[in-house]
Parts: C-alpha cells; sequence; structure tokens
C-alpha cells in the first residue's frame, strides 16, 4: 500500500509539471522555471510521502552532500555523452555546422532537470528500492531496467533496439549509481548531466523524442549501430558499451561497500533470524 501512495503521490506531481511545461511552450525562461520547479516539488513530495509511510529518516534525499553528488553525477553523464560524440565524429557521424540556438538551453536546462528528478525518483526511489526489498538487487535492476527502457517506445522516434539500449545504460548504470551510493543525487546528476550534454549541447536527438536544437547546430549521418538514428546516440553501440563500463565500476563500488542485497529470505544478520532492511 505504502508502494501505491508514493508512486502516485510522485506521478501526480510529474503529470503537472508535463502540463506546465506544455503550456509554456516554447519560451525558455519559463520552461526553465517550471522544470525547475517540478523537479523541487517532486523532491518534496518524495520525501514527505515516504517519511510518512515508511516512518523513517528519508537518507537517499538527504541535504548533506548534496550538492557535491549532484555536481559529480552531471560531470560523470556530460563526460561519457561527450566521449560517445567525440568517437561518433571520429567516425564521420557527426558534424558541427555552426551555433544552434543558445537561448533554447534555458528550457532544455529547465525540461532535462525536471526528467532526470522524476524518472529517478520514480524508477529508482520508489520502484526499485521497494521491489528490491523483496527480491534483491540483481531482480529489482532487471525489472525496473527492462520497464524503464520499454517505456521510451512511448517516444516518437522510438525503435525496439533503442528501449533495449536504454534499459543497458539507464537502468544498469543509473541503478548501479544508487546502489553503490544509497542515494539519489549521482543518479539524478548523471541522468541530468547526459541528457543535457546530448539535447543542450550537442544538440542530438534524446530517446527519439523529437528533442529541440541546443546550443550547437549539428548533423549525424551514418550506420544506425553508430549513430543511433533517428533514437540519437543513445542508440548507439558506444553509448551501451560506455555505459556498460560505467554501471560495472559502480556496482564494484557497491560490492565493496556491502550494498547489494540478496533476496528478502537470505536477508539475514548473523546469528539474528530477522530481515535486514534495505539502506536508504
Amino acid at each position: 500500500m505504502r508502494f501505491i501512495k508514493q508512486l502516485i503521490a510522485v506521478v501526480a506531481v510529474t503529470v503537472l509539471g508535463s502540463v506546465a511545461t506544455d503550456f509554456v511552450g516554447g519560451n525558455g525562461v519559463l520552461a526553465l522555471v517550471a522544470g525547475l520547479i517540478t523537479a523541487t516539488l517532486t523532491l518534496v513530495v518524495y520525501h514527505a510521502v515516504v517519511s510518512r509511510t515508511e516512518n523513517r529518516t528519508v537518507t537517499e534525499v538527504s541535504h548533506a552532500g548534496a550538492a557535491r553528488s549532484l555536481g559529480l553525477g552531471a560531470l560523470i553523464g556530460i563526460g561519457l555523452f561527450s566521449l560517445v560524440i567525440v568517437i561518433i565524429a571520429l567516425l564521420g557521424g557527426y558534424t558541427v555546422d555552426g551555433l544552434g540556438s543558445p537561448g533554447a538551453l534555458l528550457g532544455l536546462l529547465g525540461f532535462m532537470a525536471a526528467v532526470a528528478v522524476t524518472e529517478e525518483v520514480i524508477f529508482r526511489g520508489v520502484l526499485f528500492r521497494v521491489i528490491e526489498e523483496r527480491t534483491g538487487s540483481w531482480i529489482a535492476m532487471a525489472v525496473t531496467g527492462l520497464v524503464f527502457g520499454l517505456m521510451h517506445l512511448l517516444n516518437p522516434n522510438a525503435s525496439f533496439f533503442g528501449a533495449i539500449a536504454i534499459a543497458v545504460e539507464a537502468g544498469f548504470m543509473l541503478t548501479a549509481a544508487y546502489m553503490a551510493t544509497r542515494r539519489l543525487w549521482v543518479p539524478i546528476g548523471l541522468h541530468f548531466g547526459w541528457n543535457m550534454a546530448a539535447g543542450g549541447i550537442f544538440s542530438t536527438e534524446v530517446s527519439g523524442a523529437n528533442t529541440p536544437q541546443g546550443l550547437l547546430d549539428a548533423t549525424m549521418s551514418g550506420p544506425v549501430l553508430i549513430t543511433g538514428g533517428d533514437f540519437g546516440p543513445e542508440g548507439s553501440v558506444f553509448s551501451i558499451a560506455l555505459c556498460t563500463l560505467a554501471g560495472a565500476i559502480f556496482i564494484v563500488t557497491a560490492h565493496r561497500r556491502g550494498r547489494i542485497l540478496p533476496p528478502r529470505h537470505r536477508q539475514q544478520v548473523p546469528g539474528d533470524s530477522r530481515p535486514v532492511l534495505a539502506e536508504g
């Protein structure tokens, strides 16, 4: 029951934020404000509903070190996507023709902030965390990653391969980042940095969603496996490879910190028959 309450509360904020973003249209300043308000309200509502339904300190969104973790995640996301673009460009699949629409950067900044926060809160904060308590980390990662990937089939330029790529890249890497830290800040920052680099800086398609042009006026062409085609570079084999590598590093970190949970029937404290609760 607590799971349903948490999901409904967060999804409600997400829907209202989406309506507000559509309402302001192409106004960059208003889109920025709408996106930041949506992101903030999502975190506030999540904290409130989880605190009330689970009667605990909501450590996964605690303020301590939040800015540093967000910044670290954003740098990793920007760095990973930039590396993907460099590889594609070296293979002749990405060229810059000039400046695009610097003003659109404001709107994309707000939009990407809202997307990063709402999706991470829904998929890692609610779905993964609750499923993990019952099935353990691995099954929860597989289930939520698959759902996250398939959700992107709803986008206008979606492809099945692109959805599977998202399931691997985001479902694995972002979940692994949460497992390693047991907080939402690094996954949120990573998600935001990746999307902002893709749409806001390099002006590529993001998950086949008809993303507006960002800072650069750029062209992509070449084999779909290299460029990702209409789905965008997230459908590139290079994105899959680099995000899998990053996810593996997070998994190793989670393992070393003892943060990978077994199924519930095996979650026991030595010498105690009581189940160990998932951290965060």
